[in-house]
């Protein structure tokens, strides 16, 4: 019998509470890595606590760091999109070299990229702008992941992988999550086809058959626990691990639940969740 692999608990979903009061209820619930968003970080500096220290802070619950996400802003048209795009300051904020320098000064081994902006750019554009991104985090031993979003200009694993592969660079790679695998139709034929090695961070979650038609909507607050909804998680599961990579899977949920319980209440149940699918994906009795 294989042992359960390590479970994330994912940074985002808990982005209205403190990163300290998260720490217990996350290893409580059986998590045993983290992944922080830069402001969790920067907060805490901003209060007179040094990464240092916060890093103590983070071992001392017994949880290790294993992802900082994200960068926003590292497309060149994404600085200067307009005040509409929703959440467009905060984005803007999340600058590769302050995403980066945050994520080396906690130990953070890697670094998410999004495109949540809605702008679109060239192949070559993108290409070069990741190229830059991987470049600044390789000075720092850090790895960078795209992360695709369907409602974003970088919409599906196509078009994500199309940017890692033109920008050459061997500590770019994927995020692979479960949501925006599904919703965006992506392919598995191709999500087979990857080397494991590009895929740098995996990420799990579920959701109801239908797709609500806001899809920013839906994956901000209607995110379900694994094996809730109506996801091929084991098919998913199993392509990745054909895939041969050894990437950290996390459990990231975004739901008004989430939002509304104590923290520990809201993720008693995801670790035991996302065990029972992965067990069924590898057939583990």
């Amino acid at each position: 019998m294989t042992a359960d692999p390590m479970l994330v608990l994912s940074g985002p979903p808990f982005g209205h509470l403190p990163l300290l009061d998260r720490l217990a209820p996350a290893r409580e619930a059986g998590f045993s890595a983290i992944s922080l968003m830069p402001g969790d970080i920067w907060s805490l500096e901003a209060a007179g606590m040094s990464a240092v220290e916060i890093g103590q802070r983070i071992a001392d619950h017994g949880l290790a760091v294993m992802e900082m996400d994200c960068t926003a802003c590292w497309l060149p048209s994404q600085r200067t999109a307009g005040d509409d795009v929703p959440m467009a300051a905060l984005l803007r904020s999340l600058t590769p070299d302050r995403v980066i320098e945050a994520a080396a000064r906690i130990g953070s081994p890697s670094v998410t990229a999004v495109e949540m902006m809605g702008v679109t750019t060239s192949l070559d554009e993108a290409a070069e702008a990741f190229a830059n991104l991987c470049d600044l985090a390789a000075e720092h031993g850090l790895k960078v992941h795209i992360e695709f979003l369907p409602f974003g200009g970088i919409p599906d694993l196509a078009s994500a992988w199309a940017i890692v592969q033109a920008a050459g660079r061997i500590n770019g790679g994927l995020t692979m999550d479960s949501w925006h695998f599904f919703r965006s139709g992506s392919s598995f034929e191709l999500l087979e086809q990857i080397p494991g090695s590009r895929i740098h961070t995996i990420q799990i979650n579920d959701a109801p058959t239908k797709a609500e038609p806001d899809l920013l909507q839906e994956t901000m607050s209607a995110r379900l626990i694994p094996g809730q909804g109506s996801f091929d998680l084991p098919r998913f599961i199993r392509t990745l691990d054909r895939t041969g990579t050894e990437a950290p899977i996390s459990v990231e949920i975004f739901s008004a639940s989430t939002r509304s319980a104590p923290v520990a209440e809201a993720i008693k149940s995801w670790a035991p969740a996302a065990h029972g699918i992965i067990r069924k994906a590898r057939e583990i009795q």
